[in-house]
């Protein structure tokens, strides 16, 4: 019977805790690195698909380099999610410039996000596509923590941090 706190490999609904480094176009666009690593439970689509199904297996102090295709990733780019907006429509304060990004609300009150592509004279052209849409994502990652989700956890969608120590809290 193995020990339910400290799971050896990465499996169904494990804590992971990831230390890891992500490039695009040979850059790198986030890391954990200088800070903690991120933690999610696997098999909850809490981190994109690509990167979450070559985890399985994997053990603490494992490393891995994963590169992801746009389909396991943020998605391509879908020619659909632009738009052209009158440049009087956006707030003075709002720099019109090629990369800035906005987050703008629709009819329903929902929260997007787009960055700008172009700004002309008379409209601004938004792209409302993830950032990384389209682009392979090249990981490396080094598990740090392996643990079983409880139940609580499960149920909640989320990963529950604990004080060490007693257990509460």
């Amino acid at each position: 019977m193995s020990d339910q706190k400290n799971k050896t490999k990465i499996e169904q609904n494990s804590v992971v805790s990831l230390d890891y480094t992500l490039k695009v176009d040979g850059g790198v666009v986030d890391t954990s690195e200088g800070s903690e690593p991120i933690e999610f439970i696997q098999g909850q689509g809490q981190i994109i698909s690509g990167l979450e199904n070559e985890l399985y297996g994997m053990a603490i102090g494992d490393s891995k380099d994963v590169v992801v295709s746009p389909s396991q990733g943020y998605g391509e780019i879908d020619s659909e999610a632009f738009a052209d907006i009158p440049r009087g429509e956006f707030p003075a304060n709002i720099p019109l410039e090629e990369g800035v990004a906005l987050q703008l609300k629709d009819q329903d009150g929902n929260v997007l996000e787009a960055h700008i592509v172009e700004a002309g004279e008379k409209t601004v052209r938004l792209n409302f596509n993830h950032p990384l849409a389209g682009k392979e994502l090249h990981f490396s990652v080094k598990v740090v923590g392996i643990r079983e989700a409880s139940d609580e956890e499960i149920s909640h969608g989320h990963v529950h941090h604990h004080e060490h120590g007693d257990g509460h809290e």
